[in-house]
């Protein structure tokens, strides 16, 4: 397993996302993906699966600890006693002690995110989480969080279509992770003729290209979404593919600022931001 190193803990750079995912495709994703050899689960209370990942965690027989397992917090539940009991909640669908990443899903509502940290942090000195981060922060955000707390993750949505330069240098100035999600930008790499050039040179396909591109970044981990256990072992396989500094060098160069996630209370609009 490849992993990254973040404040002195070996994180897989390659995680198993579990968004729109529902029921028993959930459940049996999640068990595909623990089969094939991935140790890093990404959920979510808005997701409304934490159950079913649970139940896979559950019956894969894979060791606790041999998982990284991240949530995160409901966009109203900020407030104090809402991080603690929905995160309680959370353990409880997860059928686990602890959790090792409680994330701050997006920064949004009338509480403000460091006085949701100090709760997240509270559970983390009592054991029920092991490290706290953010999602979706912009850089005025990040830099306030790790100014106020030990932040361990941004989650942000990063492609080859959406740069994230900026970002990935503050994760490695400041020492967090930096996991991508909609790595793949739901599908539309696999349209991209510079994507499929760098893949037919290693015998792959642009998924497997970005995600190595992703996952070979410093500070960077990457959580695809899949479905069926071929493209759950296809992104898995990523992990095999060494890119050139000029293959890399050619698919950051198809950044473009393309958005594909944004809600009306995203923080990069100048009126939600706080």
């Amino acid at each position: 397993m490849h992993t990254v190193m973040v404040r002195g803990v070996q994180v897989p750079s390659l995680g198993f996302g579990t968004f729109q995912l529902e029921g028993d495709d959930c459940e049996r994703g999640v068990s595909t993906a623990l089969e094939v050899g991935y140790r890093h689960i990404d959920t979510a209370q808005m997701y409304g699966n934490e159950d079913r990942v649970g139940a896979a965690l559950a019956a894969s027989g894979v060791d606790r600890g041999d998982i990284f397992l991240t949530t995160k917090l409901d966009n109203d539940a900020h407030a104090p006693d809402d991080v603690r009991s929905t995160t309680e909640d959370s353990l409880r669908k997860l059928q686990t002690e602890y959790v090792d990443l409680l994330l701050i899903h997006w920064p949004v509502g009338g509480v403000p995110f460091e006085t949701t940290l100090d709760a997240m942090l509270e559970l983390r000195d009592e054991g029920k989480v092991r490290h706290v981060g953010v999602s979706n922060f912009i850089t005025e955000q990040i830099e306030r969080a790790v100014a106020h707390a030990p932040i361990f993750a941004n989650q942000v949505e990063y492609h080859p279509f959406l740069g994230q330069e900026e970002m990935r240098k503050l994760a490695e100035r400041h020492d967090f992770l930096l996991t991508a999600y909609s790595p793949l930008a739901r599908g539309e790499v696999f349209d991209d003729a510079t994507l499929r050039d760098v893949a037919t040179a290693h015998d792959a396909d642009p998924a497997q290209v970005v995600l190595a591109w992703l996952v070979h970044q410093e500070r960077v981990a990457a959580i695809p979404k899949a479905t069926s256990p071929e493209h759950i072992e296809s992104n898995f396989a990523a992990l095999d593919i060494e890119l050139s500094d000029e293959e890399a060098e050619r698919i950051s160069g198809l950044a473009r600022g393309q958005r594909l996630i944004d809600p009306p209370f995203a923080p990069w609009d100048d009126e939600n931001a706080r």
